[in-house]
């Protein structure tokens, strides 16, 4: 044998034993653990309606009120939730930076896990944000994830997810939000970000002269879903966004639910707004 092939024997099987190993760190204690089934350090509190994994030292006082909000969650979004969604509660800063691909104050992943930063928390505690009106927008996510399956979630609208956690939740004109009318004012001097260049290589060459880009850009779309709501009405939206987790080419379910093209629609939004 070949010095070359015994080298070969020798070094790619640990090579391959140590991918593994990283791997099993990443779920166990690195960024994968929004999808592990393993929790070290997690304590578990299920309640009647949500299971809450939490870090000892975190901040725990106060969030099983959410408990209470999944029935008007559901009731909103006409779907029940499959499981008891999942939250996580984090002792500091470091530990979910650690744990968590995201840096959002709170993130909801396509297995309808929702993970709660410690800052958040804290902003709660302080008063700068609702927590009630933040979980409802992250339980709005995980209620259509759990509905659409990890792959769905992919291939659901980024735009119309936002949008209508914003709008279900009330959010618009809360903590830094712009409210409606503010953002149908920041609309008509030229600010729009087009649903479909959301999540996409185009998002970042849409200029917008607005306070708070993320923040004008989430409420404006919930304006989108608040005219649909006001125009059309709520049981034939809730029918888009039923069709839409089971069929996964939006303009095309757009124009089945709806009877015409979906950038009319924008476009009679945007005129609706320029025209006063």
């Amino acid at each position: 044998m070949s010095a070359k092939n015994k080298y070969k024997r020798i070094f790619i099987p640990l090579i391959s034993l140590a991918m593994v190993i990283f791997i099993a760190w990443l779920f166990l204690f690195g960024k994968l653990l929004p999808y592990s089934h393993l929790l070290p350090g997690f304590e578990k509190n299920e309640l009647e309606n949500i299971i809450i994994y939490y870090q000892k030292g975190s901040e725990f006082q106060g969030i099983t009120g959410v408990d209470t909000l999944i029935t008007g969650v559901e009731k909103f979004h006409e779907l029940e939730f499959k499981g008891k969604p999942e939250l996580f509660l984090f002792r500091d800063s470091i530990s979910y930076i650690k744990h968590s691909p995201s840096k959002a104050r709170f993130c909801t992943f396509p297995n309808s896990r929702i993970f709660i930063t410690p800052w958040a928390m804290s902003e709660a505690m302080e008063g700068k944000i609702s927590l009630e009106i933040y979980l409802r927008h992250e339980l709005s996510h995980s209620l259509i994830f759990q509905h659409t399956g990890f792959l769905g979630a992919m291939k659901f609208p980024a735009w119309l997810l936002e949008g209508l956690a914003m709008y279900s939740s009330n959010q618009m004109g809360t903590s830094s939000y712009p409210d409606k009318n503010e953002t149908y004012s920041l609309i008509a001097r030229g600010n729009f970000m087009p649903p479909a260049a959301y999540k996409s290589r185009k998002e970042d060459n849409i200029r917008l002269d607005v306070p708070d880009r993320i923040n004008f850009i989430y409420s404006e779309f919930a304006c989108i879903v608040d005219y649909m709501i006001e125009n059309y009405g709520k049981e034939k939206f809730l029918d888009y966004i039923k069709t839409l987790i089971e069929e996964h080419d939006h303009d095309r379910v757009f124009k089945q639910v709806y009877g015409f093209e979906f950038e009319i629609l924008l476009s009679d939004f945007r005129k609706l707004i320029n025209e006063g």
